[in-house]
């Protein structure tokens, strides 16, 4: 049962504009406010919407917000008073946006707003890897602690990542902030980019070619986005390149690896370990090769929702409605 909320705001008793929120729940699951809209108009949020739902709910809209569910031109076509689409992410190919610039419909999305705690997910993910603590505070509750012989005992090899080589593709905004907390931590950053850095560079942080990163990282982290040149970058032709020691992380698009090639390289041990908080459809199918994988760690897309970033990215979004409403709109993607 999809849960409805209706806010209104009057201005002289007469309702301004029509506001929707089609994908709440995604967002704020119930712990913070949709309020801060209100000033704008009538305001309609559900939880979910699903494709045959969007133009029996936005036709009379000016204002539409989205997460990842598609806006399309067939949509638009039936959407006449739709003057602004705000995506509920830093991503936006799930709109049209040509067809929205077509229909002079700005498209904005929210950049930005999740960069340090995607960073800080990078980190969990790779201090799990190398210290094993769930497992090991597991050990512990399940009596293994009280019956051992000895002070101290690990289950697995404790990796120190200090002094290592943490390789970095992609070096926008999150890329920068993952080799901020590496270089805190004692390691020694490379980073591959299709734009120069040449500012951000110093002896424990430097540019190099896509094959020198595979080749020389301890870690290798992705940060890049999706596109035709990306897609699957990540397989059996560059894992060749890696270390077989090698650490691979992602928390940026599912598609950027081959999934089956990354699969069989964990499972014949030419590859260490890997985490991802994302695959190539989400929710993860049962069949998704990774499932068979060992040494490997799956979050849900997870890495962006602490509080604080969703937070933030209900804030950019209703100053990017204000900014538009006020001729002057910003974060502007078409």
């Amino acid at each position: 049962m999809l849960s409805y909320i209706h806010i209104k705001s009057l201005q002289g008793g007469i309702i301004i504009k029509k506001i929707v929120i089609l994908e709440s729940y995604a967002i704020n699951p119930g712990d913070l406010s949709w309020n801060c809209f209100k000033e704008f108009g009538e305001v309609e949020i559900y939880d979910r919407t699903s494709e045959n739902e969007v133009v029996e709910r936005i036709k009379d809209a000016e204002y539409v917000f989205v997460n990842k569910l598609p806006i399309t031109e067939k949509t638009l076509n039936e959407c006449h008073n739709l003057k602004f689409i705000g995506v509920l992410s830093t991503g936006y190919n799930n709109v049209d946006v040509k067809a929205c610039r077509l229909r002079n419909i700005d498209v904005c999305n929210t950049p930005s707003y999740g960069t340090y705690a995607v960073a800080q997910h990078v980190f969990a993910l790779l201090l799990e890897i190398s210290n094993h603590v769930y497992d090991h505070s597991k050990s512990v509750f399940d009596g293994k602690w009280a019956k051992s012989l000895y002070y101290s005992y690990w289950n697995h090899t404790v990796i120190e990542i200090s002094g290592k080589t943490f390789g970095i593709i992609g070096f926008g905004r999150i890329g920068q902030a993952v080799s901020n907390i590496a270089m805190a931590f004692g390691m020694n950053v490379i980073f591959y980019s299709s734009n120069e850095h040449k500012e951000l560079e110093s002896d424990k942080c430097k540019a190099v070619s896509l094959d020198e990163l595979y080749e020389k990282s301890d870690v290798i982290s992705l940060h890049c986005p999706l596109t035709k040149d990306t897609k699957h970058m990540i397989n059996k032709d560059s894992i060749k390149k890696m270390k077989k020691s090698v650490i691979l992380i992602n928390t940026s698009r599912g598609d950027l690896i081959l999934e089956e090639d990354l699969r069989d390289a964990l499972n014949d041990d030419k590859i260490f370990y890997a985490a991802s908080d994302v695959v190539s459809i989400e929710p993860i199918k049962t069949d998704n090769p990774l499932l068979s994988a060992k040494n490997m760690l799956i979050t849900p897309h997870m890495a962006w929702v602490a509080k604080e970033a969703r937070e933030r990215l209900i804030k950019i979004s209703v100053e990017n409605l204000r900014a538009f409403i006020d001729g002057n709109p910003i974060n502007v993607v078409n």
